[in-house]
């Protein structure tokens, strides 16, 4: 499937996927404890490698916030704060956003960044299938299921 050196890197760079950045995959840990178990085997054992391997690493503690994409200019002050911005009425009455040192902001209707949301991803979760079709789709409950 990944013929080159760095199959890994070949395929978390293959196209966009839910948890990939440039740093970091993250692995909601409630859908992996709730994967079949031959997964869970097979993942328990290659996270124990991984581990054996890079332990003497001084690993920092990570805290993992749920994010989305959005356009500055659709933030809130709070989301503002958040990001590092705030947004100041000019002379004109226009209105300017600045980064926390100042710098004015060029074409904030397109400039987008991350700010943090609810976590969509159930943190308790019996079977992480149930509500999922095989292509991956949720489907939608009707009023009063549960």
């Amino acid at each position: 499937m990944y013929n080159s050196g760095q199959p890994l890197r070949e395929y978390l760079e293959s196209s966009r996927k839910p948890g990939v950045s440039q740093q970091y995959a993250v692995l909601p840990r409630s859908l992996a404890e709730a994967m079949p178990l031959p997964w869970q085997q097979q993942m328990a054992q290659l996270l124990h490698e991984f581990h054996q391997v890079y332990a003497h690493l001084g690993w920092p503690e990570y805290r993992v916030v749920p994010s989305r994409r959005e356009r500055l200019v659709d933030l809130d002050e709070d989301q503002l704060a958040e990001v590092g911005c705030f947004v100041e009425i000019d002379v004109d009455g226009d209105l300017v956003y600045r980064e926390r040192n100042g710098k004015r902001i060029e074409n904030p209707e397109q400039h987008t960044v991350l700010v943090s949301c609810l976590d969509p991803i159930p943190s308790q979760h019996q079977n992480a299938n149930q509500d999922t079709p095989p292509r991956g789709i949720p489907m939608q409950q009707a009023p009063g299921w549960s």
